[in-house]
């Protein structure tokens, strides 16, 4: 299993480099951010430094959009840091929640995502690709490789990863919803005529380590990463005003959470201490993160491992964040990577 390291790209950027350097020194070996204009610091600036201070870490968003920039300028983005640094970037993409949102946009539609996926892809590779109804390829590309990662929950988006993305990206660690979701990908994948075992499943959620398995240190861990199930309820509720509640296209196991959520406040999207969480409770907090000694994320991650996931990318958004990168690189991470 490979292993990444998530964070926001809150000033100072140094910061962030210095714990992505940190990460690769204990076994991480992919680099991601959230990438959102206005709530953080533009992350492409700041992969060129994680590249140069890094030798075999792999970065990208998780996740872009096809709203915020045009796409030539993200493949050209991409293909010049690739160029620089020797083809070590994922392009993690999705409809856009924060980033669109909070700029006053609706996210994109899938239509527009489906089509983004291949243009992006083609023209950071040096092929030529159709922008705005004209042929357009980068002349200076050279030897390009690009990954495509699609992060997806609804049942169009995860028929969307199968059909065309090179990875999927799975923004919870509950087993049950692991598996149903890696289903539909992989299915997605055969119906369109593509090896399902050539998608690499990701798994993203918060990890925190703690000392030991008391009552008084899980409650502290929880508190420290209930922001995640606000962040993935953003996404759920979309799910349940278009598909409604208890629809045989969304399980309930995701949806039913949502239902005493008030309204989301971007300003403290990601982050511990999100006022925005109070309707997410403890069992959803435990399904949906890894938390506990470190034998606790061990046979959780056993268990995703089983299910097909070939990549853990820890969110390090609390106050451990250094012990947690080291937790992992000294327990965790030597008997799965």
């Amino acid at each position: 299993m490979d292993f990444g390291l998530v964070l926001q790209t809150d000033p100072p950027a140094s910061q962030v480099i210095s714990l992505m350097k940190r990460g690769e020194r204990n076994g991480f070996r992919y680099g991601w951010t959230f990438d959102s204009a206005v709530l953080w610091q533009e992350p492409f600036v700041i992969y060129s430094q994680i590249l140069a201070n890094t030798q075999r870490m792999h970065v990208g968003p998780m996740v872009t959009n096809p709203g915020t920039r045009t796409w030539e300028v993200t493949a050209s983005t991409f293909a010049t840091l690739n160029d620089m640094y020797g083809n070590r970037t994922v392009c993690g993409i999705g409809r856009g929640d924060s980033a669109m949102r909070v700029a006053g946009r609706a996210p994109n539609t899938l239509a527009r995502l489906g089509e983004a996926i291949d243009v992006i892809r083609d023209l950071a590779e040096g092929r030529e690709a159709e922008v705005d109804g004209k042929p357009l390829q980068i002349p200076w590309i050279r030897d390009g490789k690009l990954p495509v990662w699609v992060a997806a929950y609804g049942p169009k988006a995860l028929a969307l990863a199968g059909q065309k993305a090179d990875g999927f990206i799975l923004q919870l660690a509950d087993l049950y919803l692991t598996e149903w979701m890696i289903k539909a990908v992989r299915q997605a994948a055969v119906e369109a005529g593509r090896d399902p075992s050539a998608i690499t499943i990701c798994v993203a959620a918060p990890a925190y380590v703690t000392a030991d398995d008391s009552a008084q240190a899980l409650a502290h861990a929880r508190d420290q990463c209930r922001w995640f199930g606000g962040m993935v309820g953003n996404h759920v509720a979309d799910l349940v005003s278009r598909y409604g509640e208890h629809s045989s296209m969304v399980p309930d196991e995701l949806t039913e959470y949502v239902k005493s959520r008030q309204g989301y406040d971007y300003s403290h999207h990601g982050r511990a201490g999100n006022p925005s969480t109070d309707f997410v409770p403890d069992e959803i907090v435990d399904r949906f993160c890894l938390l506990g000694p470190a034998e606790a994320h061990i046979e959780k991650l056993r268990a995703l491992e089983a299910l097909g996931v070939d990549q853990f990318a820890l969110y390090d958004m609390h106050d451990a964040r250094e012990a947690t990168i080291d937790a992992y690189g000294a327990d965790i991470i030597p008997l799965l990577g």
